[in-house]
């Protein structure tokens, strides 16, 4: 298709006049913005997190004494032992002090707590579920949630990996062989035939996921 000279200077023109005006109307728009900037001025968001209330229920609930929750309860909610889940915060801990120690911040409020933390992280791996999903329960910003998850996951890997994340041996293979046989599963060491067992303290996300 051709197009003459006087048509293609007349869309050039349009074209020009299109940008031109919509530069002063960016220029309009920023000069608005400025001057209510001018008579009230932007302030962060300040959200107090009752972190302190929040450790002290964490641990009246499940690590006390006498906590609110029994072990079963425990071992539904976060998908083990509660002395595996003492020996992983404790393993962090040594493997990212600076992290998982509990210090003051900036505002001089007390941070949380190793235990919030790792409740944290291993509640989103137990669950499958997002860096918001227990904030309320925890006091922790999603922001922080996913430092804790990054932070614990190096720990776990830095702290067990040697021992639990090696290749397979010889004594180690006997050793989980022994163990599915101890617990009904005779010859068994992580084979898919046996997925037609009631799914029960897995990750509801992942249920029916190796089914049919």
């Amino acid at each position: 298709m051709n197009y003459d000279s006087s048509s293609s200077s007349s869309a050039s023109e349009f074209f020009n006049y299109m940008v031109q005006d919509y530069i002063e109307w960016s220029q309009s728009v920023d000069v608005e913005q400025q001057q209510e900037e001018e008579i009230v001025p932007r302030t962060r968001k300040y959200v107090h997190r009752e972190r302190e209330e929040a450790h002290e229920r964490l641990f009246h609930d499940y690590f006390s004494n006498e906590p609110l929750y029994p072990e079963n309860i425990f071992r539904r909610t976060f998908c083990m032992h509660k002395h595996v889940f003492l020996r992983i915060v404790e393993g962090v801990i040594i493997k990212d002090d600076e992290f998982f120690t509990r210090k003051p911040g900036a505002t001089g409020r007390m941070g949380a707590s190793a235990l919030q933390k790792c409740t944290e992280a291993i509640r989103m791996l137990a669950n499958g579920s997002s860096f918001d999903a227990i904030n309320e329960y925890l006091k922790i910003a999603s922001s922080n949630a996913r430092e804790c998850l990054l932070h614990f996951v190096e720990g776990v890997v830095a702290r067990f990996g040697p021992e639990y994340l090696r290749k397979a041996n010889a004594n180690g293979i006997e050793r989980l062989v022994h163990e599915g046989k101890r617990r009904g599963f005779p010859g068994m060491m992580g084979s898919i035939n046996f997925m037609h067992w009631n799914w029960k303290y897995g990750p509801q996300g992942w249920k029916g996921m190796y089914q049919g």
